[in-house]
């Protein structure tokens, strides 16, 4: 058996029972966000050094937007806010010189709804009756006992158990749960001893060669078409206090459908994979492909490290990782 994580999307089936308190927990999440983005910046004015999640978890555990949300709840809003710090310090170490950092959740007077993540200690589940209880934080509880509690509805094919985490997600018009469980997996035999052999690129996303001497070639046109379109979409719905909520939900659409390139990929190789009687795959070693022979970053030009930055290797290798390996098929 193979044990993986697996999040499945959710409706809520009480939404008008529990919209408002959800409201008020996106809109903690946007205020502790902005509190610890101030912190932030005085520290790296102060010192030049961008505080870590640890140092942010010890100084913000006493503010008081900290106890308007679980205290695991309020720990992942400063842990996603070291992780934007990362990722944007990477980018311009790697030559990215357009990356800007974490910005505010703030929207003139008004704070957006941001994404609330529950870990375990704040989840309750019923699965006989396919609810949820969500602990609310000090600042936000009428009593003592005051939680949410959210009936949920699935996929029929769908058994929810083992969650690991639960995410409330404001899609542009209503919240939607997004549970994230462990499950096992049983793994089938290899479906054979051939080897196959992949690269990746940027303008072709992908080239793949078989033992028997068949070959592949996947352009990646439908993900730069999807870049272009969204990125100038975005572009002109971006509000004077920060992106509109079209901005937001292009945002959102663009991801999906690279999700679903990335996921719908990844299946197809395994596919062919299994037709072929492939029991490896060999895939190119990228992990240092940003930094040249001396380990300095790589330096393509402004267009060309635009390419290469937002190249998201890393995350199709981990996908036909897991859709490979259900099937006996080691990458």
């Amino acid at each position: 058996m193979l044990e993986t994580t697996r999040t499945y999307r959710a409706k809520i089936v009480n939404h008008s029972q529990v919209s408002d308190n959800l409201d008020d927990c996106g809109h903690s999440v946007s205020k502790l966000w902005n509190v610890a983005r101030y912190h932030a910046q005085q520290e790296w004015d102060d010192t030049g050094e961008i505080p870590s999640e640890a140092d942010l978890k010890r100084e913000l555990k006493d503010h008081e937007r900290y106890s308007d949300l679980h205290s695991q709840s309020s720990q992942r809003v400063l842990e996603e806010l070291a992780e934007s710090f990362n990722g944007w310090f990477k980018k311009r170490k790697n030559g990215d010189t357009d990356a800007n950092p974490p910005g505010y959740r703030k929207r003139g007077d008004n704070h957006p709804r941001s994404t609330v993540t529950w870990k375990q200690n704040g989840i309750k589940h019923d699965s006989k009756h396919n609810q949820l209880r969500l602990s609310k934080g000090f600042n936000l509880k009428n009593h003592r006992s005051d939680f949410i509690l959210c009936e949920y509805e699935t996929r029929p094919d769908v058994t929810v158990e083992n969650i690991q985490q639960v995410r409330a997600v404001w899609n542009g018009d209503h919240w939607e749960l997004h549970l994230v469980c462990k499950v096992k997996i049983p793994v089938e035999d290899a479906p054979g001893d051939n080897t196959a052999g992949i690269d990746l690129g940027i303008s072709n996303y992908l080239a793949i060669a078989y033992d028997d001497g068949e070959a592949e070639l996947y352009p990646g046109n439908v993900l730069k078409q999807d870049k272009h379109y969204f990125t100038r979409d975005e572009y002109d719905t971006e509000g004077e206090n920060g992106p509109s909520r079209r901005a937001l939900r292009t945002r959102q659409k663009l991801s999906r459908r690279k999700d679903h390139f990335l996921h719908a990929l990844a299946k197809h190789i395994v596919e062919q994979c299994i037709d072929h009687e492939v029991g490896h795959i060999a895939i190119g070693d990228l992990s240092e492909i940003r930094e040249d022979e001396n380990g300095d970053s790589r330096n393509w030009g402004r267009s060309g490290n635009k390419k290469l930055h937002g190249w998201e290797f890393d995350r199709f290798t981990t996908l036909l990782e897991y859709k490979a390996e259900e099937h006996g098929i080691l990458v």
